[in-house]
């Protein structure tokens, strides 16, 4: 597929309203509809720094070539930096309230057995634990004592469809013969609507209501970053395999076909094009979920792909360090713990025959591909009696292909054990056997490493094929053999290598170092350290989660806290809002290439735009923010005209604190014994102006009139004295009432717009989660003593004579938080604008050329003509990147200054 425009959202085609090209035929597929003309295969992009072609080939890997217009340096080996993590609690992350945990996981058994682990650990620190999977493996779920919910797919079409196309990526075929059915049967049981299903759905079975606080995902469940998104929560991501950009070696699913870039920036670059490849698959699916589901504005080609790594979302890789160390280019916010192993196999008793074949002679060789589907599973049958048998060996098969086509009329030889369900925990275990071949699984490669198995691996698609290769760069096994490429002698002679007393050595040494990590334990411990504890935590019990957010009092409570308070009157529940403990700003625009990720350089070299000379040689400073949640209430903020700087919506937060800002000057005469007239309620723009029509006659009319009222109530009340008071407080509420009446005209207007940009979809969860929240407190508090519900009345007065310096903490970050928006949004705004004018035929000039009309002294290629007009781009573009390296080598130098003279 050509690239097209960056700022247009992929939408269905049944909502954008778009007239259908001439002659073209549709294939609707649930409820997409897809252009033929695209293949969705392929992906090209042409610009004037980088061409690039990936494609995704019969063997499933996504063949990448890049062209370079003009040569550029490698990547610096500092170039990633440092991520400040939202809210992390660095010194008492293992205190941690209890949690509704939603781990969504798509793939085969051996993809949710290592969660399945990780899971029950959880659960054995009190949370409460969803596993959202397929429903194939509800048993394997509940039986681990784990709630289940389905998510919908058959990983039986899975399996099928990942053979045809290894990749993530659909091609046209698949598209038009029906094997999509792994991502969309239809608008009710597709996958990524299950998944956010699990975040908020009561628990099938039990009715027990259900409110995710945090989702730890595996990528392919594609919905959880837009689930977290919508909900405000964290995440965690967890894979087998490498899915962060680095430049030690590139994306998993990447073969680099050709390149003229260094390596490490051939390496990184890898993993934009993935995600750009993905995009185009599923964007139109994404965007589906976010907008009709989750209530969410649509992403984009340059907003969608490599959203994860531009919000430097965590993750938790459950593979072993020692079979692949951690890139020193995966920052704080990335953790290689180990493998998760499942035990299942501590009351395992193996029948009699499966005994008898094991004694009788040497320990055979293990041979099975999973739950993969064989397209010829009588050919796959005899190629693997007839290799095992010139390999001299004894032979364990898996019957897991048999199911789908038998065994062709083969009869098993002696030499082979035909296998049924045995955990491999046990079969690996004690030299029972010699060696396995496999598909190159996850959890079957983890396992037979554990057990110093050599290992020989025959990739059928996604992660399997990069397995094999660390297998054989470890020297526990020869290298991977492609399935379609597998034959008798490539089998054999793989096998003769993998039992031989190399590969049988390297195999132990491997274990011994698996064997001492603990990959569940560590894992945990990761999840722990990447939540943002600070504003999870209760205010008044920071054993209990915060789910409540009170404007008034600036504090998060936990469902029993208010509703032990609402119980007591002190406060109402209609005042209270939903907590969000972490936000993601999806829609947020780029300032700086580094900052942005694998994605924003791709793109900068790609079209040579302001920015490109950072990469290579600008120091690096400075670490990255992550996110900064500025809870509702935050008073005293900066003017609400500088909300008008922002381009894109208004922040639910930002928003926020315009609106406290209102709040302070309306509710201001309570606190010197006046009274305030209630507001009305704000449901959408019109309700929103009429209301600030209201608010500032009120406004001027209260002021006004309580010249003469106050003074004569407060003579009714407190004779001479109270006529005194009532007289002091109308001098202020003449200037305070209009005020109030004033800023309302801006905040309600505002608010009645956020109110109509919300779908009916996103006012209806949010109205379902506060039930469920609710419900939970009630629950609470019945479970609860009176001694505890006193605790929390006690605190909370405790609290309210504070709430005037929490207040102005808030202000305070508001106010810091602003002036970066601004900032980054300026900053971005000029990066667009660049990218813009080169693609509209404009000028098209760098950061540092634009700063400078005359000639650079000093700087070879740093010319303009007489007439101020500037020199060519290529010129330019060599002036900026010498110019970048001068200033770079001038700072480890230590005369910065001295530089800046010279270049003004």
């Amino acid at each position: 597929m050509q690239e097209i425009a960056d700022n247009v959202a992929i939408l269905p085609n049944n909502e954008t309203g778009d007239t259908p090209v001439e002659n073209a035929r549709f294939v609707d597929i649930g409820s997409i509809q897809t252009d033929p003309k695209i293949d969705y295969a392929e992906w090209k992009s042409t610009g004037k720094g980088l061409n690039s072609v990936a494609r995704v080939t019969e063997d499933g890997r996504i063949v990448v070539s890049l062209e370079l217009a003009q040569k550029l340096p490698d990547l610096r080996q500092d170039y990633a930096r440092d991520v400040e993590e939202f809210a992390v609690d660095r010194t008492e992350w293992k205190q941690y309230p209890s949690m509704n945990i939603v781990i969504m996981i798509v793939g085969s058994r051996g993809d949710v057995q290592p969660y399945v682990a990780l899971g029950r650990r959880l659960a054995e620190d009190g949370h409460r634990i969803r596993m959202a999977t397929h429903e194939t493996f509800r048993s394997f779920v509940t039986d681990a004592q784990l709630e289940f919910f389905d998510i919908g797919g058959n990983p039986q079409d899975l399996m099928s469809y990942m053979v045809k196309n290894p990749g993530l990526i659909p091609g046209f075929t698949s598209l038009t013969n029906g094997d999509l059915n792994y991502a969309e049967t239809n608008d009710d049981s597709q996958m990524m609507n299950g998944c956010w299903n699990a975040c908020h759905s009561p628990c099938p079975t039990t009715g027990r209501t259900f409110a995710a606080d945090a989702i730890i995902s595996n990528p392919p469940a594609f919905a959880h970053v837009h689930c977290a998104e919508a909900l405000g929560i964290p995440l965690l991501l967890s894979f087998t395999m490498p899915w962060s950009p680095t430049a030690a070696f590139p994306h998993p699913l990447v073969n680099i076909k050709q390149s003229n870039a260094e390596r490490d920036l051939t390496n990184y670059l890898s993993y934009a094009i993935a995600d750009l490849l993905t995009w185009q698959g599923i964007g139109d699916l994404v965007n589906t979920l976010r907008t009709r589901s989750l209530g969410l504005t649509p992403l984009t080609l340059r907003s969608g792909p490599g959203l994860v790594d531009r919000l430097k979302v965590p993750w938790t890789y459950c593979m072993s360090p020692a079979l692949v160390p951690k890139p020193r280019d995966w920052k704080n916010h990335i953790d290689v713990v180990g493998f998760y192993f499942l035990d299942l196999a501590t009351n395992y008793e193996p029948p009699d025959n499966l005994a008898a074949f094991l004694a009788a002679g040497e320990p055979p060789v293990y041979i099975g591909f999973g739950s993969v589907v064989v397209a010829d599973a009588a050919a796959m049958t005899n190629t693997i009696f007839e290799a095992t048998a010139q390999a001299g060996v004894r032979a364990l098969v898996s019957a897991g292909w048999f199911d789908q086509g038998g065994l062709g009329g083969v009869s098993v030889p002696p030499h082979v054990f035909i296998l049924g369900n045995v955990p491999h925990d046990w079969l690996f275990d004690n030299e029972r056997v010699s060696a396995v071949v496999h598909h190159g699984g996850a959890g079957t490669t983890a396992v037979g490493l554990a057990k110093g198995r050599p290992t020989v691996v025959v990739p059928f698609f996604g992660d399997q094929g990069f397995w094999g290769a660390m297998i054989h760069r470890a020297g526990a096994g020869p290298e991977p053999i492609s399935h379609k490429k597998l034959n008798v002698e490539n089998l054999r002679d793989a096998i003769k290598f993998a039992v031989s007393p190399s590969a049988k050595l390297a195999a132990r040494q491997m274990a011994e170092q698996i064997r001492s990590e603990d990959g569940v334990v560590s894992g945990v411990e990761s999840f722990y350290r990447h939540l943002p504890l600070l504003n999870m935590r209760c205010d008044l019990d920071p054993s209990k989660l915060a789910v409540w957010w009170s404007t008034e009092h600036c504090l998060k409570l936990s469902a029993f806290a208010a509703q032990t308070l609402a119980d007591a009157k002190q406060l109402d529940f209609d005042s209270l809002d939903i907590h969000r403990t972490k936000d993601y700003d999806s829609q947020r625009q780029v300032s700086d290439p580094v900052t942005g990720g694998a994605g924003a350089i791709f793109w900068t070299i790609t079209h040579y735009y302001a920015g490109i000379a950072e990469i290579f040689y600008s120091p690096i400073k400075g670490i990255i923010h992550t996110t900064t949640a500025i809870p509702r209430g935050t008073i005293n903020a900066p003017s609400p005209l500088c909300l008008f700087t922002y381009r894109s919506v208004v922040v639910t937060g930002v928003m926020d604190i315009v609106t406290s800002i209102h709040q302070g000057l309306h509710n201001a005469p309570k606190l010197y014994g006046s009274n305030v007239r209630k507001p009305g309620k704000v449901t959408d723009f019109a309700s929103g102006v009429k209301e600030a029509g209201k608010g500032l006659f009120h406004g001027y009319y209260d002021g006004i009139t309580g010249l003469v009222r106050e003074p004569v109530e407060g003579a009714k009340k407190g004779g001479v004295l109270g006529a005194i008071k009532g007289s002091a407080r109308s001098f202020v509420n003449v200037t305070m009432r209009p005020a109030a009446g004033i800023v309302g005209v801006v905040v309600h207007p505002l608010r009645g717009a956020w109110k109509s940009l919300q779908t009916a979809t996103g006012q209806k969860q949010e109205h379902q989660i506060r039930i469920t929240r609710i419900s939970d407190g009630r629950e609470a508090v019945r479970n609860s003593t009176a001694a505890q519900r006193a605790e929390i009345t006690r605190k909370f007065k405790e609290a309210q004579q504070s709430t005037e310096a929490r207040r102005r903490q808030y202000r305070e970050i508001a106010e810091k938080v602003l002036r970066e928006e601004v900032e980054d949004s300026r900053k971005a705004d000029y990066a667009s604008q660049e990218f813009t004018d080169e693609k509209s035929g404009g000028p098209s000039r760098s950061r540092s050329s634009q700063s400078r009309t005359a000639s650079t002294p000093g700087v070879p290629g740093s010319s303009t003509t007489a007439n101020g007009v500037d020199e060519g781009e290529d010129a330019a573009f060599e002036r900026d990147m010498e110019l970048a390296k001068q200033l770079s080598l001038a700072e480890q130098r230590g005369y910065e200054r001295g530089v800046a003279s010279r270049f003004p």
